[in-house]
């Protein structure tokens, strides 16, 4: 134990932007800088994240979800909390943005997806990676379809313009939201932007703090 407690970073963004290779690359980048850091990912590994990874194209609306933020909890209870607690500094591939996104385009309004998330645990700092919408249809195209979203040739223009909303309504719950843009920067150069802002952060926003607390 450190006797501080750590930092909860998160990554959130439209497919093919980079953020697993992001997530990667500052996670190597802060341990050489001395950081204890824990890369994780939602879903999680836990038998409830592979069961929803495993049947995501299956599932929809509101059922899906409760799901999703039914493994949040248990992520915030057996994995996040206890590292945070330790002092580690944990980055985390998809988090709340993401819900706000992907649930959204699946028709489920924005008020329930705030209040089945209304007692998690908000990030220090949550960014938001983002490209032209051209250029992640590009990069699906190229990368391949890995969800049912992909198939709808309008969904990169409505992913990105809806990221940016969920980034907006982060703000509004007060977490410190970093947008940016991988159209050229590798995923090196968006580590090390992340890892710039790192030591200006001071703490946890707080322990199961709830969204509706900053509305």
């Amino acid at each position: 134990m450190t006797g501080r407690r750590g930092l909860f970073i998160t990554l959130d963004g439209p497919g093919a932007v980079g953020k697993t290779t992001a997530v990667a690359e500052l996670g190597g980048l802060l341990r050489r800088g001395g950081n204890t850091v824990h890369t994780t990912a939602e879903p999680s590994t836990s038998d409830l994240g592979k069961f929803i990874r495993a049947n995501a194209d299956h599932l929809h609306g509101r059922a899906l979800a409760c799901l999703v933020a039914a493994n949040r909890y248990e992520h915030i209870d057996v994995e996040l909390e206890p590292r945070l607690e330790a002092g580690e500094t944990v980055v985390c591939d998809r988090y709340l943005a993401s819900t706000l996104v992907l649930q959204q385009l699946d028709d489920v309004p924005v008020p329930f997806l705030l209040a089945l998330n209304a007692d998690i645990l908000l990030p220090d700092l949550a960014v938001i990676l983002t490209a032209g919408p051209a250029v992640v249809a590009e990069r699906l195209a190229r990368r391949g379809a890995r969800h049912r979203y992909h198939l709808d040739p309008a969904f990169p223009a409505r992913e990105v313009a809806l990221y940016a909303e969920a980034a907006r309504t982060l703000r509004t719950m007060g977490v410190r939201v970093l947008p940016l843009d991988t159209t050229t920067a590798t995923p090196t150069d968006v580590a090390r932007r992340i890892a710039d802002v790192v030591p200006s952060l001071t703490g946890s926003v707080g322990s199961h703090t709830r969204p509706d607390d900053h509305r």
